[in-house]
């Protein structure tokens, strides 16, 4: 079993640095493009399950990367709700605590990261119980955590996966061992 990660496209959020948890913000043209490259490296895969999470900018990447048809929405493929931070950058935040951290901390009136790792072990429930390749569509910081669970680290150990906006990670095996075969990957085009 391959798992491809897909992260959306760029927004005008993600360009300025803004948190953008439950805020509904459209792929910027550049966002549209990252996502349609991800097509032809989808469209030679056969997929048993496609999720994707409900909000509009996972959405349309995974319909214009040619699997909307077949997607269904999973709401633990949420972003994390950043609650009180929704909207601001790291800088502003780390202007009032300064060693914030989200991945340690996470967000006030919002999601621990304890939360957040509930609900993407309840998507890995989903995807390892399926018969062959999964895509996933979602969003930067959960797909994070969704790596670090799915080779048995805590939520926090997401901190060490960076991921840029419109790029691909395959989560694989290992000899039965949950293992990353590609992260973070950017699709020329």
């Amino acid at each position: 079993m391959n798992v491809f990660v897909v992260r959306h496209g760029e927004t005008e959020w993600s360009l300025s640095g803004q948190h953008t948890g439950t805020t509904e913000i459209p792929l910027t043209d550049n966002g549209r493009r990252q996502a349609e490259r991800m097509r032809s490296v989808l469209a030679g895969q056969t997929f048993t399950l496609v999720l994707v999470s409900p909000l509009q900018r996972a959405r349309e990447t995974c319909r214009l990367a040619g699997l909307g048809g077949e997607a269904i929405v999973d709401p633990g493929l949420m972003e994390w709700n950043y609650g009180e931070y929704e909207g601001l950058t790291s800088q502003q935040i780390q202007a009032k605590t300064p060693d914030w951290l989200i991945f340690r901390d996470g967000c006030p009136g919002g999601e621990t990261p304890g939360e957040v790792g509930a609900r993407v072990d309840q998507v890995l429930a989903r995807v390892r119980a399926a018969d062959g390749d999964v895509a996933v569509f979602a969003h930067g910081h959960l797909l994070r955590v969704l790596a670090a669970r799915w080779i048995g680290l805590p939520p926090r150990a997401g901190q060490h996966f960076l991921l840029s906006t419109g790029t691909l990670g395959i989560l694989s095996y290992y000899h039965e061992v949950p293992a990353v075969r590609i992260w973070n990957a950017h699709l020329a085009g």
